[in-house]
């Protein structure tokens, strides 16, 4: 299955030659990275789940890429205030990474609490679980119809369209479900808790 998203149901889009306030579109892919890009064997990576309770979920590379996969376009925006079209990725839904461990059937929101991206290299990322969840979200280790580069963050990385960047992690080793809000990396050096960029919540 293909999903085509806007990154935002609702707000403006390229069809309407319209980017989010402040930003500028980008034919390139710019690197930027908080921490040095990881060299991660694929015979090395791990990825754990973590509920709240309950046992841990983990995968090896194997595991992963035997996951169902989705192809998804779209558009990506960078706090940095770069925007880039229409990017291909490929990768697995987090509705199907969560599922068991919240309700992915239901639109409800605050109660489903939060969840912690830890990534190899140190990096970590706070999102809402209902920012993750009916196809909003997912892991990918595919760009372009290539291997996710690592300086793109492969082998895998978030993929959160709809916020800035940042939030969608590279180099993902774990995902740890929380019952509050917690900031992660730049969360801590005064960028904003959640990061709409049709808002411009680029710092708290």
């Amino acid at each position: 299955m293909a999903i085509v998203n806007r990154g935002f149901v609702g707000r403006p889009d390229r069809s309407g030659v319209k980017l989010p306030p402040g930003q500028y579109r980008t034919f390139d892919f710019p690197v930027l990275s908080a921490e040095p890009t990881p060299d991660i064997a694929l015979s090395d990576w791990r990825l754990t789940v973590q509920p709240t309770g309950g046992p841990l979920r983990s995968y090896r590379w194997d595991d992963f890429t035997a996951l169902p996969h989705t192809d998804i376009t779209t558009d990506i925006h960078c706090v940095t205030r770069w925007s880039k079209f229409d990017t291909r990725w490929r990768g697995v839904s987090m509705d199907v990474v969560l599922d068991g461990m919240v309700d992915t059937d239901t639109d409800t929101s605050a109660e489903q609490g939060y969840l912690m991206a830890h990534c190899y290299g140190g990096y970590t990322t706070n999102l809402p679980i209902r920012d993750l969840l009916h196809g909003q979200a997912w892991l990918v280790d595919t760009y372009d119809g290539e291997p996710l580069a690592a300086e793109h963050g492969g082998p895998v990385r978030l993929l959160v369209p709809h916020l800035y960047f940042w939030k969608s992690a590279k180099w993902v080793r774990r995902l740890r479900l929380m019952p509050g809000d917690t900031p992660g990396f730049w969360e801590s050096h005064g960028y904003h808790m959640y990061g709409d960029p049709w808002l411009e919540q680029r710092y708290s």
